[in-house]
């Protein structure tokens, strides 16, 4: 059965980005046929995951006629070539093993960054509006015959905008992503009755995921003064004298006991499923360089979290 998954949110720095990516790689990886849109059409950013750049972008195909074959990048080769370097690499150390790769397919479609293609699409008129409703429903029909896409993951602008809501009109999973703060909750009870309540009642199925949630990065007990806390790779995060790890673990402490009904209650409240909780890990969510983690850490907790995430979907 044919899917369309849109991460969502309420405002922006939630992580979808990197969850549809990721997500996207590993369906791949199982042997889907895995089509991924940058609809995030106000700030896309799947061009710095991929380097990449299409004979024609999503921009032009939903204002104009471009041809869908030239929005399409097929990536498949390329991330296993990348792969294949990698553990070329790691088997100097490691005799014997396995090689991953993507065994499936996986085509991604980039949104333009340039801010003149961008302001078009904001300052659009009505007619040219009333169009590019028609060019998602044509977009999703050409992925599922052309591309016999499984799976089409779709990340999609924050907030409650023209073009956010027409890309979450495709999806049959809505994905609503959230971290755990009073703006993130506020915001997502709204976007929830404003828009989601629509959605649910035309037959999609809406979930909250809850991603850097506390929980990987600070210590549960005192350490000693100068010991350092080390992230996967071996690489300091961070030093702390004694008084002021206790501190702050005392306190997450607490928050963690005032804030352990909530999370429940508002998936009540909005009568949305609770999917998925993803911890932070500030090993990688703090790197200058974007990555896509379940390829270059394949046995990283968060890459863990994602198998989970799309098992559960």
């Amino acid at each position: 059965m044919n899917k369309c998954i849109a991460f969502h949110s309420y405002k922006g720095g939630t992580g979808k980005s990197t969850l549809a990516c990721n997500s996207a790689i590993l369906l791949a990886r199982k042997g889907y046929r895995v089509c991924l849109l940058d609809l995030d059409i106000y700030a896309p950013s799947f061009h710095l995951y991929f380097s990449k750049e299409p004979r024609k972008w999503i921009n032009d195909f939903l204002t104009s006629s471009a041809n869908i074959q030239d929005v399409m990048i097929d990536v498949t080769d390329s991330f296993n070539s990348q792969q294949r370097h990698t553990d070329s690499i790691k088997s100097n150390d490691h005799v014997g093993e396995k090689e991953v790769e993507i065994s499936g397919k996986l085509w991604v479609g980039l949104s333009n960054p340039q801010k003149k293609e961008i302001f078009k699409l904001e300052t659009a008129d009505t007619n040219t509006k009333r169009q590019a409703i028609r060019r998602f429903i044509h977009l999703r029909e050409l992925l599922m015959s052309d591309f016999k896409a499984d799976y089409i993951i779709v990340d999609t602008s924050p907030g409650i905008r023209f073009w956010s809501i027409n890309s979450l009109a495709i999806a049959d999973i809505l994905l609503l992503t959230l971290k755990m703060s009073d703006l993130d909750i506020d915001g997502t009870r709204i976007v929830a009755e404003e828009i989601y309540r629509c959605f649910i009642e035309l037959g999609s199925k809406a979930y909250l995921v809850y991603n850097m949630v506390e929980g990987y990065c600070v210590p549960r007990q005192t350490i000693s003064n100068k010991e350092e806390i080390s992230n996967i790779s071996g690489s300091t995060i961070a030093q702390k004298p004694r008084n002021d790890i206790a501190s702050v673990t005392q306190l997450l402490s607490q928050q963690r006991s005032d804030d352990d009904d909530w999370p429940s209650s508002l998936s009540t409240d909005l009568g949305i499923e609770i999917i998925s909780f993803i911890p932070c890990y500030c090993d990688i969510q703090f790197l200058r360089k974007e990555f896509l983690t379940v390829l270059k850490y394949k046995d990283h907790p968060f890459t863990f979290q994602i198998e989970k995430l799309i098992d559960a979907l």
